[in-house]
């Protein structure tokens, strides 16, 4: 068994001097709330979005429900969602009063399936939230035909998918809005932040407004809003870490390359015709004894976890009133459910330790 010591986690987030430096900086300002730091990342991060509006907020949750608010939804609306993603998607859709309606994905990019969301509108659905997970995009030609078709918004949920892009156009850049994620985890952080895109200048002024309590002047509050700002902190540290992304995603996209090259007995990702995954993880699948595999790796000091291993629409909130899921039928969102395991992807990976995974995989794979 490998020490702890010589354990490769599953991800190892960045905070180095150069996010130290910029956190003191602001600190020592006093301008510590939606100053000048987080206009200047808002502008910034817009490059990376197709020069869209962008709405700086405190997580990428927030980005979703702000989102949501802003574009009008609420009772009596259906959003269709995939169950196959962090809670946090359907959740937003629940917290402004509307209806999550999961349907199902595909096996390949584990991203909403077109075909999936054109079977499931209804009168009263409003909006598509595809989610590019696991920073491989969704299929966003389709999904934007499909939408435009039935006159509805799409929100596009970016939280892990900074930088991916479809035929040369990045996500958050195709739907009304994009919302992404600075969770230490993601591939750039601010600590904790979301930021939200969008190409309606109306719209983001509005999402300027609920951000701050419905107030673009002090005390000349306009509409109800909430306190979702973004601290001045956090967008320093984040423009440090914007910095670095295109860096650390070709890093994490060479350590897919390095991987999918060498490992046996499992399925390595896929990636789409045109899409450009940019490995916020990297998600094998492996029909054998998942625990067993798991465990192997574990012993081998190779930090492995799966997401998610409950979809979402079997998650107690999303449960009927007699405790059982609803109508859904998803047999590829419960198939990945089952199979997927994802492998440390981070950008530090050394050439060492990608030659341990490959080893550990290869080597419990025949047994698991």
């Amino acid at each position: 068994m490998t020490g702890l010591q010589d354990a490769i986690p599953p991800a190892r987030p960045v905070i180095g001097e150069a996010e130290i430096d910029a956190a003191v900086r602001v600190l020592r300002s006093g301008m510590v709330v939606q100053g000048p730091e987080v206009a200047a990342f808002e502008a910034e991060f817009g490059e990376i979005v197709g020069g869209r509006h962008c709405v700086a907020v405190n997580s990428g949750t927030s980005a979703l429900q702000l989102s949501l608010m802003a574009l009008g939804f609420g009772p009596g609306d259906e959003i269709i969602v995939p169950s196959f993603s962090f809670a946090a998607s359907a959740n937003a859709v629940r917290l402004v009063g509307a209806t999550p309606v999961f349907v199902d994905i595909e096996a390949d990019s584990f991203c909403l399936d077109p075909e999936a969301i054109a079977a499931a509108i209804t009168p009263r659905t409003v909006a598509i939230m595809p989610v590019h997970l696991y920073g491989h995009p969704a299929a966003m030609a389709r999904i934007m035909q499909i939408a435009e078709q039935n006159s509805l918004a799409v929100v596009e949920d970016a939280a892990q998918a900074h930088a991916a892009a479809v035929d040369g156009k990045p996500v958050g850049s195709f739907g009304a809005v994009g919302c992404f994620s600075f969770y230490p985890t993601k591939n750039m952080h601010s600590l904790e932040g979301g930021m939200i895109s969008t190409g309606d200048a109306q719209l983001a002024r509005t999402l300027r407004l609920l951000r701050n309590q419905g107030m673009e002047a002090r005390y000349q509050n306009e509409i109800v809003g909430a306190n979702m700002r973004m601290t001045d902190v956090a967008a320093a540290i984040g423009r440090v870490q914007l910095t670095q992304l295109a860096g650390w995603t070709e890093r994490r996209r060479a350590n897919a390359a390095y991987l999918n090259e060498r490992l046996t007995g499992v399925v390595v990702p896929p990636v789409a015709e045109g899409a450009k995954h940019v490995y916020h993880q990297y998600t094998i699948r492996f029909t054998g004894d998942r625990d067993a595999f798991q465990a192997g790796l574990k012993e081998r000091g190779i930090g492995n976890a799966v997401y998610y291993p409950t979809p979402i629409h079997k998650l107690r909130p999303y449960l009927g009133e007699d405790g059982m899921p609803g109508p859904w039928k998803l047999p590829e969102t419960d198939r990945a459910a089952d199979e997927v395991v994802s492998l440390p992807i981070f950008p530090g990976l050394t050439t060492g330790e990608l030659d341990r995974i490959v080893e550990a995989v290869n080597a419990v794979a025949v047994q698991a």
